[in-house]
């Protein structure tokens, strides 16, 4: 499995510990910033990761901010994109069962490492129901 995997100065090392799990458990991770935990603009790192998804040069993504809105709002800016906000392994499941989801977004001052991990895996490893829910994602796209 291939991940592209970005995030703003908040959410750097969630990032950092977040890409060498991934990594450790034999995926391809695609990291796309920052690199620091100095402050520095959401936007281009939601839209280099939305765009290597809706490229297809990755499977999925992760994006990362403070609150996770801000990286959220931007990635599904992109047409293909299906961004969801994460905060626990439930909400990740049925995004990706019912809303296909393609990208995940992690609120880093709202949750811990072990839940971050744990949101993450739930999301990489659930798959989409389709059938009804398949309806529902083709009219997203409108």
């Amino acid at each position: 499995m291939r991940i592209a995997i970005g995030s703003d100065h908040a959410g750097y090392r969630l990032k950092e510990q977040l890409v060498e799990h991934l990594r450790g458990s034999g995926r391809t991770v695609e990291d796309k910033g920052t690199s620091s935990e100095e402050s520095t603009d959401y936007p281009d790192y939601a839209h280099a990761v939305a765009g290597a998804v809706v490229a297809g040069t990755v499977d999925l993504g992760i994006v990362i901010c403070g609150s996770g809105n801000g990286v959220n709002i931007t990635a599904n800016k992109h047409q293909g994109a299906r961004s969801a906000l994460a905060w626990n392994v439930e909400i990740a499941q049925l995004a990706r069962q019912h809303n296909d989801a393609n990208i995940l977004a992690l609120p880093a001052r709202f949750i811990s490492v072990e839940e971050a991990v744990a949101i993450t895996e739930a999301f990489l490893t659930t798959d989409f129901e389709g059938g009804r829910h398949q309806r529902r994602v083709s009219a997203i796209e409108g």
